[in-house]
């Protein structure tokens, strides 16, 4: 066996080369963070899995650098189309092209394409090292020392000593085994046929997802490119697409956006992919031993009705990451990991729980009260300003705790304004603000917060010079605050109040982020169009 003795050469090793598992390299490695990505394909998984990401996602992908490359292949979507048996609309959740976050609320996209975007990305980061073609055979996280992760290749077995271990590789995560997590159900279990096509044909479509609320028949429809459309069946026991039969049975379930009975040669519908999945509601008991961590599909399992499967694991790299680092680079408080959990799985759960209640009330079950959610879902989405709430709700603030203190504004995210840099380009807001802690204040910070902020290497951005549209400042009235401290992953951590003088929690945050080592050498930002910087 070969052994990697110094966990200081591999600080963390992450199980699984997925989106989230490449992102949580991508966000380490900007905070010089050195991992290696161990993964058992050699190549992307090329048949499309997730389609849709949000608007906060899309800052995630931000943070990680591929931004501009991520809107080169996706698609801003309408929002969310409730559709009776006979595809009457029952309701519309619209979702904007301008999100809180500076993107389109949903985005539509093909994860393949995605996964390669991260790996190239991944290949031009020197911290990072994607081994492909192996296999993970145990993570063991001893008393005290290092991880100990054990995996084989074509020349055999290898031990790499790592001071953290990430779990991203999914549902059947040996990670998860290995630190004696078990599944918590959230009691929803459904077998549901997913087609992806490629087609010419006009497929009748409002650019958004339709959701057939049938209960015989329920189903899910969405245009996810320019040719590309995806169909989400749950089929009756015995029923199928395979054999001689299938095609005509494909031609009655996708005639309502498309008669492919009538397509010419040229109009080519292609099934790139057709499969059974079984949609499950589940969450880990444990997320966390020592420093191995559960992320993403490995922690949790939601159905896609809400499109939140792949949103929530990237959520969970975000929310770790910076906290990893801090403590890895800088000597935090090893009690700043426990608040990975603490914040994550409530947050988990309630999407799960939306989704849980979306695939019931929307689809209609398989229950007598079919008929009766049905008509409930529909007089409630009636109600003015329901559906712009139910939108909202996935992105809710995190609970008050240590790094979130109670305010009008503590837990959620700053918004993200294009802003003005010195020469004259539109950014959006966290290009200048950096990988760190940032403060974006109204009035002059008095010199004790002003060494509080320097403690925390964090950026000071007064919000009257950023050359937005006042979006910031009017954030900060409607807040009724000063100043905002912002974390890393751009939540709002503490607030000065209007008149306050001084952040109402620094006795509870400072113990975790005080640091024996100083702030490490982040990427420059970009220069505001005036001196922000206090």
């Amino acid at each position: 066996m070969t052994v990697e003795h110094n966990s200081a050469d591999v600080p963390v090793v992450i199980v699984g080369a997925g989106p989230v598992g490449v992102t949580a390299a991508l966000l380490l490695a900007r905070r010089g963070v050195r991992t290696v990505v161990l993964e058992r394909h050699r190549d992307v998984y090329p048949l499309p899995r997730a389609v849709a990401t949000d608007d906060e996602v899309r800052r995630i992908l931000q943070a990680a650098g591929i931004a501009d490359e991520f809107a080169a292949i996706a698609r801003p979507a309408r929002g969310l189309r409730l559709l009776d048996a006979r595809h009457r609309v029952i309701a519309e959740f619209r979702r904007s092209p301008h999100g809180h976050h500076g993107f389109p609320q949903t985005s539509m996209f093909d994860q393949p394409e995605l996964e390669r975007l991260l790996r190239e990305a991944l290949a031009r980061r020197p911290e990072c090292e994607l081994r492909g073609g192996v296999e993970v055979t145990a993570v063991e996280q001893p008393a005290d020392g290092p991880v100990r992760v054990t995996y084989r290749d074509d020349a055999g077995e290898h031990l790499l000593l790592a001071e953290a271990v990430l779990g991203c590789d999914g549902a059947g995560s040996l990670t998860r085994d290995a630190i004696g997590a078990g599944w918590e159900d959230l009691h929803f279990e459904e077998d549901w046929t997913v087609i992806d096509v490629t087609t010419k044909a006009a497929v009748r479509c409002w650019e958004g997802v339709d959701q057939v609320c049938d209960p015989h028949h329920p189903a899910t429809f969405m245009r996810i490119g320019e040719d590309r459309y995806r169909w989400e069946f749950r089929l009756r026991a015995g029923e199928g697409l395979d054999g001689p039969d299938g095609r005509e049975r494909l031609r009655e379930l996708v005639a309502p956006w498309v008669d492919i009975s009538r397509l010419s040669p040229a109009d080519d519908f292609h099934v790139i992919r057709q499969a059974q999945y079984t949609f499950q509601a589940r969450i880990a008991d444990r997320w966390r031993l020592g420093r191995v961590f559960l992320l993403g599909d490995a922690a949790h399992l939601t159905p896609p009705f809400v499109g939140q499967g792949l949103c929530s694991g990237l959520r969970d790299a975000y929310n770790l990451t910076w906290k990893l680092a801090r403590v890895l680079q800088q000597g935090a408080d090893e009690r700043l990991l426990d608040t990975y959990e603490r914040e994550r799985r409530p947050h988990a759960r309630h999407v799960i729980r939306l989704a849980v209640a979306t695939g019931w009330a929307m689809t209609g079950g398989q229950d007598r009260a079919a008929a009766l959610r049905r008509t409930a879902v529909a007089a409630a989405c009636r109600i003015p300003g329901v559906t712009d709430r139910a939108s909202r709700d996935l992105s809710r603030p995190l609970r008050v705790g240590s790094l979130v203190r109670r305010s009008r504004l503590g837990g959620t995210f700053c918004p993200q304004p294009r802003v003005t840099t010195e020469d004259g380009q539109h950014v959006r807001l966290d290009d200048v603000l950096g990988d760190s802690f940032a403060v974006l204040t109204a009035v002059p910070l008095p010199p004790s917060l002003r060494a509080l902020t320097d403690g925390l290497g964090a950026r000071v951005v007064d919000v009257h010079e950023t050359g937005d549209d006042g979006t910031l400042a009017a954030w900060l009235r409607a807040g009724r605050a000063d100043a905002v401290l912002l974390r890393p992953d751009r939540v709002v951590m503490d607030v000065v109040p209007t008149g306050g003088g001084h952040f109402t929690g620094t006795a509870a945050w400072a113990p975790l982020l005080c640091t024996t080592r100083g702030p490490v050498e982040q990427p420059v930002s970009a220069p505001l169009s005036r001196s922000s910087a206090r």
